[in-house]
This record gives C-alpha cells, sequence and structure tokens, in this order.
C-alpha cells in the first residue's frame, strides 16, 4: 500500500521561530546532523525551511496508515545524498517501509515538500 504526504512552510515562519527560540526550537525538531547540513549553508533558515516541511510530509505519511498515533519530527531524519538529494531515515524501530521518498522544493516565500511511502 502507498501513502503520500505532503507539506507548505512560509520560510518566514521556521526564520521567526529560529530568531525567538534559537537552539531549543532547533534541538527540538532537528537532529545534530540537520542542523550541521544547515548551518553550512549560506541561507541556513531556507534549509531549515525545507527539512521542517520534509518532515511534516513524511509524518503526514506516516500517520494516515493509521498504524502511529503520534511520531516526533526528530524521529524523522532528512539527511542529503552526495549530489543534494533529500534521503529520509527514520529513527524509530517500530516503522518498517518498503520506500520512502520525499521531494524538497523552494519557491519564493515558501518550501513544500512531497513524501511516499511504501509499506512492508
Amino acid at each position: 500500500m502507498i501513502f503520500i504526504g505532503t507539506d507548505i512552510v512560509p520560510l518566514i515562519k521556521i526564520e521567526k521561530m529560529i530568531q525567538e527560540n534559537g537552539a531549543r526550537f532547533l534541538n527540538h525538531v532537528f537532529t545534530k546532523l540537520e542542523q550541521n547540513i544547515c548551518d553550512s549553508k549560506n541561507s541556513p533558515s531556507i534549509h531549515y525551511s525545507g527539512k521542517f516541511a520534509a518532515k511534516e510530509a513524511v509524518k503526514k505519511a506516516l500517520l494516515s496508515t493509521k498504524s502511529f498515533p503520534d511520531i516526533p519530527l526528530k524521529s524523522i531524519e532528512i539527511q542529503n545524498d552526495t549530489d543534494g538529494t533529500p534521503v529520509v531515515q527514520i529513527v524509530k524501530d517500530s516503522i518498517i517501509y518498503r520506500q520512502l521518498r520525499v521531494s524538497i522544493s523552494h519557491a519564493g516565500e515558501y518550501a513544500t515538500a512531497t513524501a511516499i511511502l511504501e509499506l512492508e
């Protein structure tokens, strides 16, 4: 069975969360690896926004299976392949899936992401 999740985030929302809550927000939502990836970029908040949208899209796909009551955003890690392609890692043992892909895009004031989940 295949499940889809999508999300769109205003860049200003994440930028404001980072400015107002700093490390508390970042450590609550993003893993250290994600923070290292985003902080290494010229415009970190744009990359945080994309990863946030991706985490939300993955979470929506997972929740739509009705197999999980909730899943913390920090347990969804959005890494990057050597060519920059986003790669999803789930840091929760009880989630078994065949494939989980995510696509992230930025346009103007927004970051958007779509996740496709195929269960075993």
